[in-house]
């Protein structure tokens, strides 16, 4: 499986550990955003951002790993448009708060796993495993 991580810098950790994870069990990342630095003008967005598009449509699996920002969001668009399997993980359940929520999690396509990145990961290797990757809520904490 080839897959993809969105998130914010913030979140730099845990899309290492998660990425970490899934290569030592004989996956592939596409691409691994958290070695760039903030870019600092319109060439290196653009640069970036052409990486980062290749490897979302490369990817068979997307993850997204909130809080996220506004790029990632537009990466999970494109994973959607695409017809991605997406993973959409938060430590919160605030994906359920419709005051700040979107509509796009809530896809069929979107597996939506509230819990640790540990929770993340079984949950992961459930599906991955059984053959059923659709449209489910795994609330683990």
């Amino acid at each position: 499986m080839k897959f993809y991580i969105a998130s914010s810098f913030a979140n730099q950790e845990m899309v290492k550990q998660l990425s970490r994870k899934l290569i030592n069990q004989g996956h592939a990342q596409t691409y691994d955003w958290t070695i760039n630095s903030k870019a600092e003008n319109a060439e290196a967005l653009a640069a970036i951002g052409q990486l980062e598009k290749a490897a979302v449509l490369e990817a068979d699996v997307f993850f997204i790993l909130l809080p996220a920002g506004k790029g990632s969001h537009i990466e999970l668009g494109m994973a959607l448009a695409a017809g991605k399997k997406v993973y959409l993980f938060s430590e919160e359940a605030d994906v359920y708060d419709f005051s700040a929520t979107t509509t796009f999690y809530h896809m069929p396509e979107v597996e939506r796993v509230i819990g640790t990145l540990d929770d993340l990961m079984k949950f992961v290797a459930e599906k991955l495993g059984s053959g059923r990757l659709a449209g489910q809520t795994a609330m683990l904490k």
